[in-house]
């Protein structure tokens, strides 16, 4: 007996081979979208978030996607819906095809859910946490920080439509959105079939599980156009009595012009030492003061705020023959604490020669960047609170601060006084702050010289009419 075989052309299998996967890629932020578990009419994936940039950071993060195939989400652990609603399932397809199901108990029904991390009280729970690397009300930290904080996870029930009732058919979410409060703004693509993922088996020490299929999003650091920073910076010196204050508008402008009874355009107003602890609002009179005592001019309207949450000073605090230091303070206008904060400063030339942050947790980057974060005990920077007498005293900002020293053995001939004591770079849990256009000029800097100068004129005269 004789066979014969021929190829259907039409034929598609269900099987991937390794070939078939795409390279997994470097980002700022990767996402990966697992599936570990799968049935006909729904599956269970896990979502692992992963912080790669040494400066990223997300709290409170918010994610999104869009269903592409009528999926909704029935059960959810580690993470939960940010509304919880059923209707669009009840009266739409899904209630239509599950009419034995009780719609009661299911999470979400949006095409594009936006989901939110659980608080660490949640993590031990037996039927919403208990996934590792979860709840931790939604903060990520830099693997610079903390490598074990650097990933959130958390596991989600999707329940499928038709004609998609088939264990082997996956579709994944498309149009990937991730952001967080006071934090950089991401911008994802679209997944990519991967090879499977492996974990831990939960039942062996040794041995390992694979994903029934696995994609990777990949997100990177972006500044939307027309974006307003979050944060912004102050330069002083000691050189100099006058604070340049953080620029008008940095984090954004009054939106409404008929309410609006500022300058947008003016630059903003010198300001004695004083006034940095004072809310803008409050500012008025001693920026206003300041101006009359120093002679400088007062626009009419006088200029917005720089409406930025965190606002942060360096002053340039001393300069010697042998090295120098600086002074570093945060302040904090929001409502709400900062957990585990960092701050970073680009120094171009003098990074090189950082020694100490004597009230912070300091450590110099490859590319010219101190990383700074609060020591043990002291990593939470409180929120603004009432003065002492609400009634009349201005409200208190939360604020850390800590000296910076540094030597000029590594950085021969850098000029601290004369700019290379001043960052080109700040960040702030990952947000870039806008920076000042000015800085601080150096009168008693200056003077210097000129005190060199009479004096050496001074000693040439004395010099003639002793010759006389």
């Amino acid at each position: 007996m004789q066979t014969c075989c021929t190829e259907d052309q039409n034929f598609k299998t269900n099987l991937t081979s390794n070939n078939d996967f795409l390279p997994r890629q470097n980002g700022d932020l990767t996402i990966m979208y697992d599936v570990i578990r799968t049935y006909d009419s729904n599956y269970w994936a896990q979502v692992t978030i992963s912080n790669n940039n040494p400066l990223g950071r997300l709290d409170n993060w918010k994610l999104s996607w869009d269903w592409m195939e009528d999926e909704f989400i029935y059960t959810m652990k580690g993470a939960f819906p940010y509304v919880v609603d059923s209707s669009d399932c009840i009266f739409g397809k899904q209630g239509q095809y599950y009419q034995q199901m009780d719609f009661s108990n299911v999470l979400n029904c949006e095409r594009t859910p936006t989901l939110i991390d659980l608080p660490p009280q949640m993590a031990n729970d037996t039927n919403l946490g208990l996934i590792p690397f979860c709840c931790r009300n939604g903060t990520i930290l830099p693997p610079s920080m903390d490598p074990s904080k650097s990933t959130s996870a958390f596991q989600i029930n999707v329940y499928k439509m038709p004609p998609n009732l088939n264990r082997t058919q996956l579709t994944p979410p498309q149009n990937w959105n991730i952001n967080g409060t006071l934090n950089p703004d991401y911008k994802c693509g679209p997944p990519v079939r991967v090879s499977p993922s492996e974990f831990p088996n939960p039942n062996s020490l040794l041995s390992q599980t694979t994903a029934f299929a696995s994609w990777q999003v990949v997100c990177n650091i972006t500044q939307p156009k027309g974006e307003s920073p979050k944060c912004c910076v102050s330069f002083s010196a000691y050189y100099n009595e006058s604070i340049i204050p953080c620029k008008t508008c940095a984090c954004g402008c009054p939106s409404s012009t008929s309410s609006r009874t500022c300058s947008t355009n003016s630059p903003a107003l010198l300001l004695p030492s004083q006034a940095l602890l004072v809310p803008f609002d409050n500012r008025t009179d001693l920026a206003i003061a300041w101006a009359d005592l120093k002679h400088l001019p007062k626009p009419n309207p006088l200029p917005c705020g720089d409406n930025c949450g965190v606002s942060i000073n360096w002053h340039l605090y001393t300069d010697y023959s042998g090295g120098w230091t600086a002074r570093i303070t945060i302040f904090n206008w929001d409502g709400t604490p900062f957990v585990d904060w960092f701050a970073a400063v680009e120094l171009n030339k003098a990074a090189p020669g950082f020694e100490n942050a004597y009230s912070f947790n300091g450590t110099e980057l490859n590319n010219n960047t101190i990383f700074m974060q609060g020591n043990p005990g002291l990593n939470y920077l409180v929120a603004e609170s009432d003065g002492a007498n609400p009634s009349k005293d201005p409200r208190v900002p939360g604020k850390q601060q800590s000296v910076i020293s540094f030597t000029k053995k590594n950085t021969p001939g850098i000029n601290v006084a004369g700019g290379d004591g001043f960052p080109t770079r700040v960040y702030f849990n990952g947000e870039e702050c806008s920076l000042p256009m000015l800085l601080p000029t150096g009168n008693a800097y200056r003077k210097k010289g000129s005190t060199l100068i009479i004096s050496a004129l001074v000693a040439v005269v004395i010099f003639v009419l002793m010759q006389l």
